[in-house]
């Protein structure tokens, strides 16, 4: 019981000294007890960290990427150690790093959402009717089609409310549904039979790969070049995955044999991509890919590339308010339905989107949507901002509340969006491979998991969180959080997950909540501001496995933190060294 009490208790990091140089390994402190485990302690690579010590630059601290911890006069509060001025990719302390972020989102971040002009293709032209009297989903749905025939086109929705009785699907790229803003134009869906795992939404691609190009040497974190014999069924522009199989060893050096038994001898595709350059001039052939590797890629487990036709892009949903309210009872007949889905896409957004209490709930609970809110799967470049769900009736087990969630994707970026009351509010949910993705200023609220729909009474803290297998290299950035953000040894919970998260950066949090980083190999924590810190591994529960010790630094000085957004830092950063992608 003891040992019980000491894992569960908080444990509460102090700010770790500031130092004008990184001629030595930054320090971070916990209030009661000695410093926490050197950086240089995370496990090697042979053991699956993907830390590349040779690439550490701690010891040329004097060079333009490094040695300014960035406290001048020019720059208000205080720079992290892991990033000074100067900073460029690779530049480490110690084996400790920061991976860059600017990736994330539409085009990578570079450019602004699109503002569609046409064609146009108004729903009101083929029957739709905006006064929710009567179904309006064959018109609109007949509306996306001849947005699709055409080649693409505006999806139009004027101002008004909409009721739809089934589900809607965007199946071509190009295709952009817009109504007059989230305060004019309202969409509400009642449909709930045979919705698990569906969307009411759903924009969806067909996602196919190609012929297995096994890698000639094994890919580190942050190297953009990868090796194969053979490339030239591979061109500049050509979408690619790289993966690996989930073998014996690699489950074995993370500790995870037993655990994850779900994906054992399957090949996942890790990072989603695309071909910059191929030279088939070296031996073996050489493919340059738009963003770096995040975690060592070993050919002793098959580390291959793929190519990946059949996604869909520059499709999008634009100024919405959706609700998918039904009946309590009818809600939790059904798992894992969304409001809105991306599946197998790239390069697509979500911007002025928010729920609502539609006409259809018959009761007074004042909920919003049956159980998730958006999800993005397989995907690759979207940009979700500006959007807010809330108030699902589902919050029971079996991946129901989720408002936020992304699963299996790479650089998705979230931004500047709120989920409020839902079982896990923003959540990486389900399987390997999602990495590099970005939580900018988000807001988690009042988070809650439910028991059954017959206790309502009976409730738990609901955290945001990495919920299943190494989540890697991803960012929550100037995010707060009232309730919480996990990341940790969930062991055999929902279906071996196992350890969820390696290598992920909690970046200027807020909100009154608590973190828990419990990460395998290294995490990072830093700045916070009044945020219960759990880092402490106990190796037992939920920190299992996860020595050493999270870096933390800077806690309960988040509000001098500079920059205060790593990824918008970065981007800026990145885009003036050349390295644009677009």
């Amino acid at each position: 019981m003891l040992l019980l009490l000491l894992a569960c208790a908080g444990d509460v990091t102090t700010p770790s000294d500031k130092t004008d140089t990184l001629d030595s390994a930054p320090t971070a402190t916990d209030s009661d007890s000695e410093p926490q485990d050197s950086p240089t302690d995370s496990p090697s690579e042979d053991s699956g960290q993907p830390i590349d010590t040779s690439r550490d630059s701690g010891d040329s601290a004097d060079s333009d990427s490094g040695g300014d911890s960035g406290a001048d006069s020019e720059e208000p509060g205080w720079r992290s150690a892991l990033y000074p001025k100067g900073w460029t990719p690779g530049y480490a302390v110690d084996g400790a790093f920061l991976h860059d972020f600017s990736y994330a989102g539409y085009h990578n971040g570079e450019d602004p959402l699109p503002s569609p002009t046409g064609p146009v293709f108004s729903a009101l032209d083929y029957g739709a009717d905006n006064t929710g009297a009567t179904d309006a989903c064959p018109a609109i749905q007949a509306t996306i089609d001849a947005a699709e025939a055409a080649g693409g086109g505006v999806v139009s929705l004027p101002a008004g409310e909409y009721r739809c009785e089934d589900r809607l699907i965007v199946a071509a790229s190009n295709v952009v549904v817009r109504g007059d803003g989230s305060a004019n134009t309202k969409l509400y869906f009642t449909r709930h039979s045979s919705m698990s795992d569906l969307s009411h939404l759903s924009f969806e691609g067909n996602l196919k790969q190609g012929a297995d190009l096994p890698l000639t040497a094994d890919a580190k974190a942050l190297d953009t070049v990868v090796y194969v014999n053979d490339a030239s069924s591979l061109a500049p522009g050509d979408d690619v995955a790289l993966g690996f199989t989930i073998t014996a060893e690699f489950t074995e050096d993370h500790g995870m044999t037993g655990t994850w038994v779900s994906f054992t001898d399957q090949w996942k595709p890790l990072f989603r991509r695309t071909v910059l350059a191929v030279d088939t001039s070296v031996s073996p052939h050489a493919v340059t890919l738009d963003v770096p590797v995040r975690y060592a890629a070993l050919t002793r487990d098959g580390a291959s590339l793929r190519e990946e036709t059949g996604a869909i892009s520059e499709c999008g949903v634009v100024g919405l308010a959706v609700s998918t309210v039904v009946s309590w009872a009818d809600a939790w007949t059904n798992d894992r339905s969304h409001a809105i889905g991306f599946e197998e896409v790239k390069d697509c957004w979500m911007d002025d989107v928010v729920s609502y209490e539609s006409p259809n709930s018959d009761d007074t609970r004042g909920n919003h949507l049956q159980s998730g809110g958006v999800i993005v799967v397989n995907a690759k470049r979207v940009t979700v901002t500006n959007t807010t769900f809330e108030m699902p009736q589902h919050r029971g087990d079996g991946g129901n509340g989720y408002l936020f969630e992304v699963s299996r994707s790479s650089e998705i970026l979230i931004s500047d969006s709120t989920g409020r009351r839902g079982r896990h509010n923003f959540i990486q949910n389900w399987d390997f491979g999602t990495s590099g993705c970005v939580f900018l200023r988000t807001v988690s609220e009042d988070g809650a998991a439910m028991y059954s729909a017959d206790i309502e009474w009976l409730t738990w803290l609901g955290t945001s969180e990495f919920h299943h297998s190494l989540a890697m290299a991803n960012l929550i950035d100037q995010s707060s959080t009232n309730d919480g953000w996990k990341g940790a040894n969930r062991q055999d919970e929902s279906s071996g997950a196992g350890h969820s998260a390696t290598e992920n950066v909690f970046w200027n949090l807020s909100g009154g909540g608590e973190l828990t980083s419990y990460q395998y190999g290294l995490g990072y924590v830093i700045g916070t501001t009044d945020i219960t810190v759990k880092t402490t591994v106990w190796d037992i529960l939920d920190s299992e496995g996860t020595s050493p010790e999270d870096y933390t630094e800077g806690i309960d000085e988040g509000a001098t933190l500079y920059p205060p957004s790593l990824y918008e830092d970065q981007l800026v950063q990145r885009l003036a060294r050349g390295e644009a992608r677009w």
